[in-house]
């Protein structure tokens, strides 16, 4: 059936991502990195204003790095919500998680306060981590819901998986458990 948007972004969301969605068809995968394809290194401001390199992420161990168009819409805050109630086990396991969205660094500390989130976000309003990431669409405009497992390796870090799903949390929330199962050496 049809879903009900709660706001003007996530309406327009939907409408561009249906047209993009009919156009472009499976080749959207296409766009994120490969499974086993190496990270690019990235340095951006935090919640803090305190500049972060993905180098320095991965100091303490895999990360998942997730990308989300708006602080305050309803899915990305569900989305930022769900990947809080599963912070704790995931960090048991050694992994932290990192937000990226295009607003500022004010925006993300209110944000991350509002819905007391235990989790770095990190500001890109230039777009050249998103785009790097294959999480841009619509010429650019937009910002997809990417996440991927990022893990350290010699050189970095490597793409360990990966999902998109646009308008839904549920894929997301799926792809946690199989990193949780992955750290504990049990197949998904």
């Amino acid at each position: 059936g049809r879903r009900r948007c709660d706001t003007c972004v996530d309406a327009l969301m939907c409408r561009l991502y249906r047209a993009d969605r009919l156009r472009q068809g499976d080749r959207i995968r296409s766009r994120m990195l490969a499974i086993g394809a190496p990270a690019p290194d990235f340095a951006l401001d935090d919640d803090e204003g305190r500049t972060v390199s993905l180098a320095d992420l991965l100091k303490s161990g895999p990360i998942v790095l997730y990308f989300y168009p708006a602080d305050f819409t309803p899915v990305c805050t569900a989305q930022a919500c769900m990947f809080r109630d599963w912070t704790h086990e995931l960090g048991a396991k050694g992994v932290r998680v990192v937000g990226i969205s295009p607003q500022g660094a004010a925006s993300k500390r209110s944000f991350k306060q509002t819905h007391t989130l235990g989790f770095t976000l990190l500001a890109d309003p230039r777009k050249e981590v998103i785009r790097a990431y294959g999480a841009a669409f619509v010429f650019g405009l937009f910002t997809r819901r990417v996440t991927y497992l990022i893990e350290p390796s010699e050189h970095g870090g490597v793409i360990a998986d990966r999902v998109v799903a646009d308008l839904r949390v549920g894929p997301h929330r799926a792809f946690v458990e199989r990193v949780i199962a992955r750290a504990a050496g049990v197949a998904p």
